[in-house]
């Protein structure tokens, strides 16, 4: 790994599914770095009390949707007792329906893993070796196929019904890089196809995991670039000689918005050490509001990054099953826990946030292009006209922050309808998933900018002292990206930036091992 997590440093062995809940750090070190799993023994006695619910339903031949009863419209049919297991199978191979780009191979292993976990809850009440089945796809880095597009947020039905084929010897399958059908993969990696029982095929579909496996996913890098996009802003500050006073602890506490208090102390933690700490270094009495308001905006979002962590979490470690075993109960009850609301609510509402932090960005990037209000060379250049230094590259960024805006459209409110109007509702947590994916895609790259240009700036400014976070900042850009001697292209110095110290999470580690994460 390219850093230490408090997952890692905890754990000792394969990690036990089932024994306490899953969180970010935990699903993003499993599924990037192949951490050996198993199911732990309490959820294999919680599992196999909820599967004695499902047996003595099937045996007194109780009506079970999904079970001895028929899906959607079909709800009112009855599956004869001899085709149940079959109607398992069937419901997997009916619903195998997603298209477009393939998951990533770490989403595809971050969906295995929540969905087992997910199964260890007890509440599907699948026998515990499906859930044992999925968590062996992992350690033995064997990786269904799953095509992006098919849920609509009301449980991952299309999506996760590719990984229910290769469970039963279908569709397609990766392998020590890779594809071929999945009967094959599960022959190469020593494992036979299971017969699912009944039940089992719907609850193979019939959960959010796709969904909130790339939401952690994303939201564990959102975490990392909200702490990157206050590095950024600090070296800026540092180049443009900013007044801190914005960042004084009594002006958040005179108006206690969430997130502030907390943004300004990180800001002042990185700038520790600076001259601009010291009276009278500031440039002006007062800057413009891209230095000015960060706490307001990056505290802000970082409340609304917390915010969909909590409605993740649920995802995560919840049972979202339709039905649902009640085991206590001896009760196997219809239900609308796969519906997302909270979820698609919470990442429109975290692309938001994070476009407002963009907006800024790009202000304070065309900031540092100003002589006038810098002190600075115009456009950072040392050459005299025709010599354009870095003002072009303010389009780029000013279209980094267009797609940005664009992604930051709300979804949640988009109604969709199906199966003969019995699915009259949709959340579109998916799309909110993906459009905030997006965004962070450019951000990182939005980043990157402000990191080269706020290097730049301090090469020109010459403080005399750099605060123990703009001072990493300035030497990991140097490391890769040399000083402006005279105009040059700098697509490919922007991209290793973004890629090797922003996506690698090596510069995040840096500043945590360093200072802290805030």
């Amino acid at each position: 790994m390219n850093r230490t997590t408090a997952f890692d440093a905890a754990s000792a062995g394969p990690h036990r599914v089932g024994d306490g809940p899953l969180d970010i750090d935990a699903v993003r070190a499993i599924a990037r770095e192949d951490l050996p799993v198993q199911l732990s023994p309490a959820a294999e006695q919680r599992m196999a009390v909820a599967r004695t619910v499902v047996d003595r339903h099937l045996a007194e031949g109780r009506p079970v949707y999904g079970m001895t009863r028929g899906l959607g419209p079909q709800v009112t049919k009855s599956v004869p007792a001899e085709a149940l297991a079959e109607f398992s199978r069937l419901t997997v191979l009916g619903r195998a329906q997603s298209v477009g780009p393939r998951f990533s191979r770490t989403a595809t292993r971050a969906t295995l893993l929540i969905r087992a976990a997910s199964m260890a809850a007890g509440g599907a009440g699948v026998r515990p070796e499906l859930a044992r089945f999925l968590l062996e796809l992992l350690n033995r880095k064997l990786h269904p196929v799953i095509p992006s597009i098919g849920s609509i947020g009301a449980s991952d039905l299309c999506q996760l019904a590719h990984i229910g084929l290769v469970v039963i010897g279908e569709g397609e399958a990766e392998l020590d890089g890779a594809v071929m059908p999945g009967a094959e993969a599960l022959r190469r990696a020593g494992l036979a196809p299971m017969a699912l029982a009944p039940k089992e095929g719907l609850a193979l579909c019939s959960a959010n995991s796709a969904t909130a496996a790339r939401a952690a996913l994303a939201l564990a890098w959102a975490r990392d670039l909200a702490l990157l996009a206050d590095l950024a802003a600090a070296l800026s500050m540092e180049g443009f000689r900013a007044n801190l006073s914005p960042l004084d602890p009594r002006v958040a506490a005179a108006r206690p918005q969430p997130g502030q208090a907390a943004s300004a102390a990180h800001l002042l933690r990185l700038l520790d050490g600076s001259a601009l700490m010291q009276p009278g270094s500031a440039r002006r009495l007062q800057d413009p509001l891209s230095f000015r308001c960060v706490s307001q905006v990056h505290g802000s979002f970082s409340v609304a990054l917390a915010q969909a962590e909590q409605a993740l979490l649920p995802e995560l470690n919840g049972a979202g099953d339709n039905p649902l075993v009640l085991p206590e109960a001896d009760l196997i009850l219809s239900n609308g826990n796969f519906h997302t609301p909270a979820l698609a609510l919470a990442f429109d509402a975290a692309a938001i946030g994070l476009a407002q932090a963009a907006n800024l960005a790009v202000a304070r990037f065309g900031r540092m292009m100003a002589r006038r209000l810098t002190d600075l060379p115009d456009l950072l250049t040392r050459e005299p006209p025709p010599s354009v230094g870095f003002g072009p590259m303010t389009k780029t960024t000013e279209a980094l922050a267009a797609e940005i805006r664009f992604a930051a459209n709300p979804v949640a409110a988009d109604q969709r309808q199906s199966a003969e109007g019995i699915e009259d509702d949709t959340t579109n947590a998916p799309l909110a998933v993906t459009k905030f994916e997006t965004a962070l895609e450019r951000y990182a790259l939005l980043i990157a900018c402000e990191l080269i240009v706020g290097a730049e700036a301090v090469d020109h400014a010459r403080p005399p002292a750099l605060g123990a976070g703009p001072k990493l900042a300035h030497e990991a850009v140097r490391e890769l990206v040399a000083p402006l001697a005279s105009d040059r292209p700098y697509g490919t110095e922007i991209e290793a930036v973004c890629e090797k110290l922003l996506r690698s999470g090596v510069l995040a580690g840096r500043v945590a091992d360093k200072l802290g994460r805030g």
